[in-house]
């Protein structure tokens, strides 16, 4: 379980989030939700140490993971398929894939079966090059490579994001069975509403850096969450 207490996050001498406290659970989908500019893709660069944050506390299975950076948190179970892909061009689909091994023992050097289960389109195109995918493509690869990693905690900011509706459906049924395999969280970053509203468990809403509203399905009906997510 991933657990945030006060988090705050600069850039520059701008203050983006003002004191979050979240909660992310084993087994279930926590989606953060809100219009364009709130701090969503801030917070997740926070929790997957890209950027640093500027206070609060951070734990991930009760291990509190004080100030650490990006990869050591990776190496600490924390996977990250941040906005845009970050999918290296030049590398075939392959090389992508094997980065991943950066986080694991050199007995688990592998790509798992499962990856090709879930995106056979990766196994089809295994030495083409990265920048040569489409949108859709390279979405599947960096979700993939992220996996690979065996994360304990999977952040995902805005997978559907410019994606074709065919890769969109085969996203949010990767992401259902990895939730119900139950061995990792999911935090969830995501405008397309009833894409999210569908997957998760629990709900955060931000405006303007901060927490404004959140709770499971049982405790915020469909209708009352549009409302607080389109103001």
């Amino acid at each position: 379980m991933l657990n945030v207490q006060g988090l705050t996050l600069h850039y520059g001498q701008s203050q983006i989030l003002n004191g979050i406290d979240l909660q992310a659970h084993t087994g279930q989908v926590t989606c953060i939700m809100g219009t364009n500019g709130v701090g969503k893709t801030s917070l997740l660069k926070a929790i997957s140490g890209t950027h640093p944050r500027s206070g609060g506390s951070m734990s991930l299975d009760g291990e509190d993971l004080g100030k650490l950076p990006a990869h050591v948190l990776a190496h600490k179970g924390i996977g990250y398929v941040p906005q845009g892909r970050m999918i290296f061009p030049l590398l075939t689909v392959e090389e992508n894939m094997q980065t991943a091994y950066a986080c694991l023992p050199r007995s688990e050097h592998v790509i798992p079966d499962e990856i090709y289960e879930l995106f056979p389109i990766l196994k089809e195109f295994l030495h083409r090059r990265g920048g040569d995918l489409s949108g859709g493509q390279q979405q599947q690869l960096a979700f993939a490579r992220a996996i690979i990693t065996k994360p304990k905690l999977l952040l995902l900011d805005e997978p559907t994001e410019g994606i074709q509706p065919n890769i969109i459906q085969q996203i949010g049924r990767v992401i259902e069975y990895l939730r119900d395999k139950g061995d990792m969280a999911i935090v969830l970053v995501e405008q397309y509403f009833e894409f999210a509203y569908t997957l998760a468990d629990r709900f955060y809403v931000m405006r303007r850096g901060s927490v404004t509203a959140s709770g499971t399905k049982e405790d915020i009906t469909k209708d009352a969450l549009m409302a607080e997510v389109s103001v």
